[in-house]
């Protein structure tokens, strides 16, 4: 029988790259060797997700997966983003293939795509093309639960942040915005599910607007 392939899952804390992780575990082809979550070194949080470390580590911890941080500035460009990720990845030599949560926009994969195999990589997208609308409540009817942690002003208003995802946050939603925030009209934090170990603990905090974001902090405990 062939032993399980080693990979690394990019991990935003959120409900896509849970159940892109998820569907991964299930299919029995692959082990995770780590989570690389991007981290904005000047807030110590999850880039654009705004999850502080110490609950990005309690869900690690309950997933019973490894963490493997990538620190960038605040406004790292492209370049510095990149230099991060590769020089994360050569911390796993025999590792060839990362797993990333993209849904269904062509330039953000072709972008991965063409970045990973001039380090000699290559993407795995098991959630790639699905419904959107189907994939949220499939999300939901695993009993995978996540709060709402960050909105583009834009598009959403205060109103929605701090909000589970549930069929009254769906409902609520305007027609325009896709159903998993695709866009990135909201992202979000996942909290408990199938794959989780036992739910990892928070408390509701501030809401505030930061540079065109509605933002909730979400407290350990």
């Amino acid at each position: 029988m062939q032993s399980a392939k080693e990979v690394l899952v990019s991990w935003s804390g959120g409900k896509d790259s849970c159940l892109a992780l998820y569907e991964i575990q299930q299919s029995k082809q692959y082990r995770i060797a780590a989570l690389l979550t991007t981290i904005t070194r000047d807030y110590d949080r999850i880039s654009m997700h705004g999850v502080r470390r110490e609950l990005l580590e309690a869900q690690a911890a309950s997933l019973e997966i490894p963490l493997h941080p990538v620190a960038i500035s605040k406004d790292a460009s492209n370049t510095e983003y990149e230099t991060r990720l590769v020089a994360a990845c050569a911390d796993y030599p025999s590792i060839d293939s990362i797993v990333f949560g993209d849904l269904f926009l062509e330039d953000v994969k072709q972008y991965r795509d063409d970045f990973l195999i001039k380090h000699q990589l290559h993407g795995l997208y098991p959630v790639w093309l699905r419904n959107t609308s189907e994939f949220v409540k499939r999300f939901i009817a695993l009993g995978f639960k996540a709060i709402v942690t960050c909105t583009n002003a834009r598009i959403l208003g205060p109103g929605f942040v701090g909000r589970l995802i549930d069929e009254a946050f769906l409902s609520d939603l305007p027609s325009a915005v896709d159903p998993c925030g695709e866009y990135g009209e909201f992202h979000t934090f996942v909290f408990e599910g199938p794959n989780f170990k036992q739910p990892v603990a928070w408390s509701k905090g501030e809401i505030v607007e930061r540079e065109g974001f509605w933002f909730c902090d979400v407290v350990p405990g």
